[in-house]
């Protein structure tokens, strides 16, 4: 993990650096220092910064503090420093300290006789020290997942060196960032690629924030629109694991540029040699989530059962031909909505065949249901508890869930 607020506060000859408010913002990885000398800060910021604020070039008062703030919340700022005292900003505005609370920001009040240039150079030392052993443990975890390494056994060395513990068992979790191609349909490029650039700085700043809160000492790579992380996997720690990531993803609504977040995890990994298998298994299962768990937003390679059959058979007409010889009878493609069968199905068979169930996800009258199910059961020339149908159903339907061509044809 980067360096964090936290960690930036405890640096000697620092301890009298106090923090004043956002104390759940403690755990933000920090990417630089940046001294604010304008009266704004938006367009020199790019996101992870500990920004100062000394009122020496620009006068501040309360609500030019207010606003660098929101500024800063805006741009995904790590914290805020105040200098406070000598001629300048005498003290932190109440004010400010409840709405760094509310935001969860980090503000710290610095006294004004602790030199900048000793707090600067301390703290940029410590920067760059951190980036270096973080971009050292990024190249092993790498190699690890694209088996591109010369000699296992020197990049053993390596990670033990960089404290990076590979006995244990992990998950490998990959997540991606789904839209992009919608969103640069509908917009201009110049937009869209503003959109998409601050969407990935959004979710590394909060993945990283929720890694370091969990206390995991694994890298995060970035490798195109993917983000591809550790997970420990000991005596159900990774259910744990696993639910905070479930509701994380759940709460990142998609916001005005439709982007939204998938993740796959692998399977067990406990050899070095078995990570770049964990990663082809993380994109597999990240490949089918949308597919298959549109609801939860992940995928689990070790939950997906039969599907890691169908998904390993090398000749997709043959997965074709099997959903369209079971259920094809049921796409009415001359009616407005051509899957409701298909839909109506899937329910059905999710429930167990509970009518009054299934009646009430499709938002249908039973009676309604009924005479679905009499067409269903018609055109397929089974009935629907039928032990095989019920089989060869819940294949074909897969099978259609996983289709890109039904991805692309749905309305």
């Amino acid at each position: 993990m980067g360096l964090t607020v936290r960690e930036i506060l405890a640096l000697d000859e620092l301890s009298a650096m106090r923090l004043r408010a956002g104390k759940q913002g403690l755990q933000l990885a920090v990417r630089w220092y940046y001294v604010a000398e304008n009266e704004n800060i938006a367009e020199w910021i790019m996101g992870g910064e500990l920004v100062f604020i000394t009122g020496i070039n620009h006068p501040r008062d309360e609500d030019n503090l207010i606003q660098l703030l929101m500024e800063g919340k805006q741009r995904g700022i790590a914290g805020m420093v105040i200098l406070t005292g000598g001629d300048y900003i005498q003290s932190i505005p109440p004010r400010l300290i409840t709405l760094a609370d509310e935001l969860g920001i980090p503000l710290i009040e610095q006294p004004y006789l602790l030199k900048m240039v000793m707090v600067t150079e301390r703290i940029g030392t410590a920067l760059v020290r951190s980036e270096n052993a973080l971009q050292s443990q990024r190249d092993i975890l790498m190699q690890l997942l694209t088996g591109d390494y010369p000699d296992l056994q020197i990049l053993q060395q390596r990670a033990i060196h960089q404290r990076l513990d590979f006995t244990r068992p992990l998950r490998v979790a990959a997540l991606r960032l789904e839209g992009i191609q919608n969103l640069f349909r509908q917009f201009p490029p110049e937009q869209a690629e503003a959109w998409l650039q601050q969407a990935r700085r959004i979710v590394r700043q909060r993945l990283q924030q929720q890694l370091n809160q969990q206390g995991n000492p694994f890298p995060l790579v970035e490798r195109s629109n993917m983000f591809i992380f550790l997970l420990p996997d000991e005596e159900g720690e990774f259910y744990q694991q696993k639910k905070w990531l479930q509701q994380w993803l759940l709460a990142l609504a998609e916001g005005d540029d439709g982007l939204s977040l998938l993740c796959g995890l692998s399977a067990r990994v406990q050899q070095l040699q078995d990570y770049q298998r964990a990663l082809s298994q993380a994109r597999q299962a990240l490949d089918l989530s949308d597919n298959l768990r549109p609801a939860q937003r992940i995928s689990d390679y070790q939950q997906l059962g039969f599907i890691k059959l169908l998904s390993a058979i090398g000749d997709p007409a043959l997965l074709s031909d099997f959903m369209h010889d079971t259920l094809g009878c049921l796409i009415e493609r001359d009616r407005k909505s051509p899957w409701l069968l298909m839909e109506t199905l899937e329910t059905l068979l999710q429930e167990n065949g509970n009518v009054v169930r299934a009646a009430e996800r499709l938002g249908i009258h039973r009676n309604t249901l009924h005479q679905r199910i009499q067409r269903i059961e018609k055109l397929t020339s089974y009935t629907i508890s039928h032990p095989q149908f019920h089989l060869n159903a819940s294949v074909a339907l897969t099978i259609w869930r996983m289709s890109q061509n039904h991805l692309r044809e749905h309305p």
